[in-house]
């Protein structure tokens, strides 16, 4: 009706009405109507709306001040749909104020007829005036609705499907009107709680698509409401009200509600914990103490009230509520629950029925929300003041109580994550019990290998640890103590736990352990407890083949450990654990005897990390073992040396290094002692393993030192008085002296100044005989480092050394061979870089190193002797060539000398191929004009002794011949020929002795000339050869020259080949002749003086035949003349007769030599005018009486058959005949090898020889 009026001819008709004046009844409610339309969705209708109230404004009516307020609003009524509500809500807020004003009571019966009027109107329009008075919240307002709600409440509650769905609106609207401008309204009127509560606890649905009431009621309690109500006893109704309906609540939406709710207000932790308390609410506990007194209680009465105290109603509540303070952020003085939560654990951890349920859950939620409220109260972790929270109020035992109770992991990390934090806010109470928590983690979380435990140990090792190391503030030397040994039981806890920790857990845990507690502190803490785990457990485990394994295992993974922190802490740690290893026993007895007596201070402040009490003596010494051979492992390691480079190198070490090495030198001479001290037990064994490895460390430290502190740190060594010591330090010298470095002048200038303290050691003489031997030996050797490093550049300072080794190999002193050894190398290396400074010791050097040489017992026991001693010779020949002429002839019948003692070590050995170097060196170095004087020289003596000794001898001058110049050689020819002839003599001079070493001996002298020959010219070797020639061919000369000469012919022809045919001319004659004479089917006459002609004989027609065999061979020029064939074929073909020195040698010397040579001949021939008279000549052997020359003849035919190949076809038919007389000779091996003749015949021409026969 009212819109039809609103309707434009509806306006003007209500115009109409209202202008003439005619009272109607139901002006009120056409205001109500007009007041609705306000609000319409339609612009049109408000206009209209608004229009009809300004017509009405002149009216008296109950709403003349709303209509007197909302006409000037007409513009932006019109505009703005939700302007009305807006605008009644300021109009009506003055009556919220305080102070009263005479506005106010017109305002509140205005008010209150507004709202009178939802009662009167049907709920279509009581819906739209509620809605329009949406915003307008007061007491009033709220005390007005509360019938209506009542009513509809009870209609629902009666017949919900009677419910209409603008009366359901209607009471979701009015539970709007619950806000914190009506809260007040709840302690003054009671009835509005209870109206509230039975909203809350209506569940019926009363529309599709809207929400229920209880839901409606629900979302009503928020933060500012709550805050307005001022009773405490009204939020505690309402907060029971809110948990006992998620107890019992079945739907999901109603508990996120209350949950939503629950997070969104603010709530004092006394209503909370009130909440949590039991209905009988007992006393709550606070101490431990405490709960032991009521459990004793509890069990001297027997209560059954106590059982159902913790019902499962009530820990069900518990429960949900825990569950809800979880997420809760806006909780006033949290530290009022904290002694309700302990009550809560103490009752959770007693024994419970079965039918109870588990309670681990709880437990978890207690220990939540102890953490939570610990955050809370201390954001950074530090304590908190005492009235704040009280310590005694925090039970920590009994949630180490907790721990030791429950079997559930997620417990156990939820109490270990609460005593984390709780070691920051009371460090003093969790130390207390700070070796159970670590226990239960060893024994339990760290087994486990899931990422949540992983970072619960993280936690707690960050939380606890810190808190332990804080309570040492340093002022007491006892509190300090204590600490430490707490933390060492804490890392024996983690130790004993790692077999049981998966491997990919162990290094993070134990990495984020030590970092806590600080590896400058305990990083060698940990480490020797892991390598007495090893010894006392490991190994007993371990089987026999796989010890080895698992220690290369274990100690990658202890350096994998070392390497997660810096090298700073890494090194501290060493010198930790060897200050450590230092006042350790020596063995179990020696702390057994002290134990027995008073405790030294020195045991008394020693962390009992190792016990000695409860370990074998086996096991002791493994331990200081395994210790010291990991230190020089893991400064060898690469994970190490990355870490060193990349943290810049050994500059961070910034003297650490050098206080390690004297610590590690420090542990040497402890160990060294013990050594000495243990010579006859039979521990000794272990003590020089112990020292080896000790300095197998040294020698990795010292890799780690700059070279001018190392040079430094060597200095004090040298005055060590344990002579090991002095020894090691020398070695660490050598072995940096080894390295091929470029050293820096200053550096240059330290290792200098070492010198003369070497100097003294290589003089002094200790008791320590061999001990000092060795040193002085060493120091020798160091000194020759030096100065081959910087010898050359800095001379003058080892002009002193080269004095004092020359006076060390002096004859007359009598010193140790190894150091004598050392001098000789010392000498070596010295002379070389001196070179000419070193001149003046010359004639003390010399005659003391020929000396030494001459003694040749000594050289040969002792190789290395030996070598030395060579070394020296051979440098000093190197460098002084020119200096040494007067010790010269010395020097080359020792070298002579000592190649034949080295030539029966093996021609591979070390002696051996020094010997030869030398020799090179002497043949090479020194200039004809010293050398050969001294060769001349030497040679006399060398003669007198030739055996063995002429060999090495002239191989020295032949080599040197090689090497000469060809001006050197043309100046010194004539002096070189008077040698060689006299030399040559040799066979002559001792022409009674063994043929075979003497032409052994004349081979050597025949290659040294022949060594010269091929260096001369064809003009400078004629006249040579020819005064050989002379010199063999004189009459008064003795006929072994002959020999000499043949030899030497025949060499020279292998030598010159083609070449020697250009002075064999003179040689065919003296052959041909010599061939006669020394044929015995023509002569009878012995060729020489001797009981050895027949030997002789043989010799010489070997060599004769041999020469000429090369002279054919190498014929080019055609030398062989029909002259010079006529002049040698009949004495070479009788040689055929000349069974000269028995058959066995005839048939040799036929086979290898005559044949070969015959048939050579008919080649160097190449005329076949003169291969018949050759071939029918030696034909003409095979009708000799002898069937050996028969057999002779016969294979020298096939010979030069096989020369001459087909060529030798003319020759056949001269040859047939004589092969068939032989064909049917009366011995049987001429016969057959006649026939095979033939058939070889038959294959080299090419054609059958059978129809000739």
């Amino acid at each position: 009706l009212v819109e039809l009026f609103l309707s434009v001819p509806g306006v003007e008709y209500m115009e109409w009405i209202i202008t003439s004046k005619i009272k109607v009844a139901t002006t009120c409610l056409m205001v109500i109507s007009l007041l609705i339309n306000l609000g319409s969705p339609v612009k049109e209708v408000r206009r209209a709306s608004v229009l009809c109230l300004q017509a009405l404004s002149g009216v008296v009516s109950h709403f003349h001040l709303v209509i007197n307020h909302l006409v000037p609003k007409t513009e932006e009524i019109t505009s703005d749909v939700t302007y009305v509500a807006q605008d009644l809500a300021t109009l009506f807020e003055e009556l919220q104020r305080e102070k009263k004003l005479k506005s106010h009571q017109k305002l509140s019966e205005t008010l209150k007829n507004l709202l009178n009027c939802v009662y009167s109107c049907p709920s279509y329009i009581a819906k739209d005036l509620v809605k329009v008075l949406k915003e307008v919240n007061n007491e009033m307002v709220l005390s007005q609705l509360l019938p209506m709600a009542e009513q509809l409440l009870e209609k629902i509650q009666k017949e919900p499907t009677a419910v209409l769905k603008d009366e359901a609106i209607i009471l979701h609207l009015t539970l709007g009107k619950y806000n914190e401008c009506s809260a007040s309204l709840l302690h003054k009127d009671p009835k509005s709680l209870d109206i509230f509560v039975k909203a809350v606890h209506t569940t019926k649905e009363l529309c599709t698509g809207m929400p229920t009431i209880q839901i409606t009621a629900l979302e009503k309690i928020t933060k500012p409401f709550f805050a307005a109500i001022s009773d405490e006893k009204v939020q505690q109704k309402l907060l029971c009200m809110l948990f006992d309906l998620l107890v019992n609540c079945k739907n999901s939406h109603c508990a996120q509600t209350i949950s939503s709710v629950f997070k969104g207000i603010s709530v004092n932790a006394e209503q909370v914990r009130i909440e949590l308390e039991p209905p009988d609410k007992t006393k709550s506990l606070g101490t431990i103490q405490q709960t032991r007194r009521q459990k004793m209680q509890q069990k001297k009465s027997q209560d059954l009230e106590s059982v159902q105290e913790v019902g499962g109603s009530y820990w069900q509540r518990v429960t949900l509520i825990l569950e809800l303070l979880q997420h809760k952020k806006k909780l006033k003085n949290p530290q009022i629950l904290i002694p309700t939560l302990f009550n809560l654990l103490s009752r959770s951890l007693e024994h419970l029925p079965a039918e109870q349920g588990n309670m681990e859950y709880t437990k978890q939620l207690i220990l939540s929300c102890l953490l939570n409220i610990c955050q809370k109260l201390s954001p950074d972790g530090g304590r908190i003041p005492k009235d704040v929270l009280d310590e005694e109020k925090f039970n920590v035992e009994l949630i180490v109580q907790c721990i030791r109770v429950s079997e559930m992991p997620q417990t156990h990390h939820h109490a270990l994550l609460l005593l984390g934090t709780v070691a920051g806010i009371f460090p003093d109470k969790v130390l207390h019990n700070i070796m159970s928590i670590f226990t239960f983690m060893g024994a339990n979380v760290m087994r486990l290998d899931d990422t949540y435990s992983f970072q619960v140990i993280n936690k707690t090792v960050k939380m606890i640890i810190p808190a332990l190391i804080q309570s040492d503030a340093g002022d007491s030397v006892e509190v300090t103590r204590n600490v430490e040994g707490v933390v060492v039981k804490v890392i024996h806890v983690f130790v004993d736990a790692l077999p049981h920790v998966p491997e990919h857990r162990r290094l993070p845990i134990l990495a984020q352990l030590v970092d806590t507690l600080g590896a400058e502190r305990f990083l060698w803490v940990l480490l020797l407890l892991l390598f007495e785990q090893y010894v006392t457990k490991t190994v007993l485990v371990a089987a026999c083949g796989e010890k080895d394994a698992i220690l290369e295992a274990d100690t990658e993974f202890w350096i994998s450990v070392c390497c997660e922190f810096s090298v700073q802490h890494q090194i501290q740690s060493l010198m930790n654990i060897l200050q450590y290893l230092i006042k350790l026993p020596e063995e179990k007895e020696d702390a057994v005897s002290k134990a027995v007596s008073t405790k030294s201070e020195s045991q008394e402040e020693m962390l009992q990390i190792f016990n000695i009490d409860t370990h074998t003596s086996k096991q002791l010494r493994h331990f200081k073992f395994l210790s010291v051979s990991f230190m020089s492992q893991l400064l060898a390691s690469s994970h190490f040396i990355r870490k060193v480079v990349e943290s810049g190198g050994p500059q961070i070490l910034k003297g650490l290094e050098q206080r390690l090495l004297e610590i590690v030198l420090g542990y040497i001479n402890a160990v060294a002692q013990s050594m000495e001290k243990n010579t006859d037990t039979l521990t000794v064994k272990f003590w020089r393993a112990l020292l080896s490895k000790a300095y197998d460390t040294l020698d990795k430290v010292n890799a780690l030192l700059p070279t001018e502190t190392f040079v430094a740190v060597v200095r004090g060594l040298l005055d060590n008085p344990l002579p090991s010591v002095r020894r090691k330090a020398l070695d660490l010298l050598n072995n940096k002296l080894q390295q091929n470095t470029s050293w820096k002048k200053k550096i240059v200038y330290r290792f200098l100044k070492l010198v003369p303290v070497l100097l003294a050691i290589v003089q002094h003489k200790k008791k320590s005989v061999e001990e000092q031997a060795i040193n002085r030996q060493t120091a020798l050797y160091t000194l020759k480092l030096l100065c081959k490093n910087f010898g050359a550049e800095n001379p003058e300072h080892f002009v002193p050394v080269l004095n004092t080794a020359v006076r060390l190999i002096a004859p007359e002193t009598k010193e140790d061979k190894n150091v004598l050894g050392s001098a000789l190398l010392c000498v070596a290396e010295v002379a070389s870089t001196l070179e000419a400074l070193a001149i003046p010791q010359l004639p003390s050097l010399m005659p003391s190193l020929l000396t030494t040489m001459k003694n040749t017992s000594e050289l040969v026991s002792g190789e290395v002797y030996l070598l030395s001693a060579l070394a020296a010779l051979q440098k000093v020949v190197e460098t002084l060539p020119h200096f040494i002429s007067p010790y010269l002839e010395g020097v080359l019948s020792q070298v002579v000398h000592l190649e034949k003692i080295t030539s029966e070590m093996g021609s591979a050995s070390q002696a051996n191929v020094r010997v030869t170097s030398l020799k090179k060196t002497l043949a090479t170095t020194l200039s004809p004009r010293v050398l050969l004087p001294a060769i001349n020289r030497t040679y006399k003596q060398i003669e007198k002794n030739w055996k063995n000794h002429m060999g090495p001898f002239m191989s020295i001058l032949q080599e040197h011949i090689g090497v000469m110049k060809k001006e050197e050689l043309t100046s010194h020819q004539s002096q070189l020929t008077v040698f060689f002839l006299e030399a040559l003599d040799f066979r002559a001079q001792h022409s009674e002795n063994d043929l075979e070493e003497i032409g052994k001996t004349e081979n050597c002298i025949i290659d040294c000339l022949v060594a010269m020959v091929v260096k001369l010219s064809e003009v400078t070797f004629r006249p040579l050869f020819f005064k050989l020639f002379d010199w063999a061919k004189t009459e008064d000369a003795p006929k072994d020259r002959l020999l000499t000469f043949y030899n030497l012919a025949d060499c020279i022809a292998e030598k010159l080949k083609g070449l020697f045919t250009l002075f064999a001319g003179h040689l065919v004659k003296p052959f041909a002749d010599t061939l006669n004479q020394v044929n015995i089917s023509k002569t009878d006459e012995a060729f020489f003086d001797s009981d050895k002609d027949p030997e002789k004989c043989c010799l010489l027609l070997q060599f004769i035949l041999n020469c000429l065999y090369k002279i054919f061979l190498f014929d080019t020029q055609h030398f062989i003349s029909k002259e010079r064939a006529e002049a040698l074929m009949m004495p070479l073909v009788d040689q055929l007769e000349n069974r000269l020195g028995g058959d066995a040698r005839f048939q040799e010397r036929v086979t290898k030599h005559l044949i070969p040579c015959l048939a050579q001949f008919s080649v160097a021939m190449a005329d076949d005018s003169l291969w018949k008279p050759l071939n029918y000549q030696i034909l003409l052997k095979t009708r000799d009486s002898s069937p050996k020359v028969r057999f002779a003849a016969l294979i020298t035919v096939l010979a030069l058959a096989e020369k001459l190949k087909e060529n030798y076809i003319v020759l056949l038919p001269e040859s047939i005949p004589f092969l068939a007389e032989l064909m049917e000779d009366e011995c049987e091996e001429v016969e057959r090898q006649c026939q095979k003749t033939i058939q070889q015949l038959e294959a080299i021409l090419g054609e059958p020889l059978q129809s000739y026969f």
